[in-house]
C-alpha cells in the first residue's frame, strides 16, 4: 500500500487518466466510466476505477505542479504497476494560433524546473511523449481543427516572476503553458512506461480570455474522449 494513494493491490487499472484536480477526477469517473468505485480519498486526492467500453480504467487526481504530480505518478508506476498514464489537464495558450477550449496533445515539454537538471547532474534531458500514445491520440483527433500537436511549457510557478522568459519559448514552438508534463514524461521514461499529456486551453495568455473554475472542473470532455481512445487503442 503506497503512502499517498493508499489503495490495495489490484485496485488501480494498468491505464490511468491523471487530472490535477481531484474533483475533475470524480467528474471524469462518473461521466465516462461504468461500475465506478472510489479506491482512495487520502489527503482528498480522489482516485477511482471503472470500465470504459469494457476495459478497466482508473482516474487519479495528482494536484498542481511537478512535485505533487511526481509523487502520484511514481507511486502508480512503482507500487501499482501502472503501464500507461495520460494527463488530462488545462493549459494557458501562449500562441495566437490557439483559441480557448482548443486541445493540445503534447509531443514534448520544455520547462523552467530544476528537477531534471538535478536528476541528470546539470545536463538538459528532453522529455517527450510515448510514441504509441501520441500517435493514437493524433489518430483519435484526426480531422479536427481545434486539436494541435506540439510542445507544452511546464512552468514551476503559476505566477511567473519573469513571464517574458516563458514567452520566448513561443518563438521555438511552445503552444501553451501548464505545470506537469515535463516531469510526467521524464518519470515514465525512467520507469519504462508510457505517458502522454493532453490539455484543454482554459485561458489565453495573449488575449486574456478565460474559462471559469466550474468549467475547468466539469467540462473539457472532448480531451477525455481522445485520451480514453488513445490509451486503450495504442500498441
Amino acid at each position: 500500500m503506497s503512502t499517498h494513494i493508499g489503495a490495495s493491490p489490484g485496485d488501480v487499472a494498468p491505464f490511468v487518466l491523471l487530472p490535477g484536480d481531484p474533483l475533475r477526477a470524480k467528474w471524469i469517473a462518473q461521466t465516462f466510466l461504468d461500475d465506478v468505485r472510489c479506491y482512495s480519498e487520502v489527503r482528498g486526492m480522489l482516485g477511482f476505477t471503472g470500465t470504459w467500453r469494457g476495459a478497466p480504467v482508473s482516474v487519479q487526481g495528482s494536484g498542481m505542479g511537478q512535485p505533487s504530480m511526481a509523487i502520484y505518478v511514481t507511486e502508480l508506476f512503482a507500487e501499482y504497476d501502472v503501464q500507461r498514464v495520460v494527463r488530462v489537464g488545462s493549459a494557458g495558450a501562449l500562441s495566437e494560433r490557439l483559441r480557448v477550449r482548443d486541445i493540445v496533445i503534447a509531443s514534448g515539454a520544455c520547462t523552467d524546473s530544476s528537477m531534471n537538471r538535478i536528476r541528470f547532474d546539470g545536463l538538459d534531458y528532453a522529455p517527450v511523449a510515448s510514441w504509441p500514445l501520441l500517435s493514437a491520440a493524433a489518430a483519435a483527433a484526426a480531422g479536427r481543427d481545434d486539436v494541435h500537436v506540439g510542445l507544452l511549457f511546464s512552468a514551476d510557478s503559476f505566477y511567473a516572476a519573469k513571464p517574458e522568459l516563458m514567452m520566448r519559448m513561443v518563438e521555438y514552438g511552445a503552444l501553451a503553458v501548464e505545470m506537469e508534463a515535463s516531469a510526467l514524461y521524464t518519470l515514465a521514461a525512467g520507469h519504462g512506461r508510457e505517458a502522454l499529456a493532453i490539455c484543454t486551453i482554459s485561458d489565453h495568455v495573449v488575449t486574456g480570455e478565460s474559462t471559469s473554475a466550474e468549467e475547468r472542473e466539469r467540462t473539457f470532455g472532448d480531451m477525455v474522449e481522445i485520451a480514453l481512445a488513445a490509451g486503450l487503442s495504442a500498441d
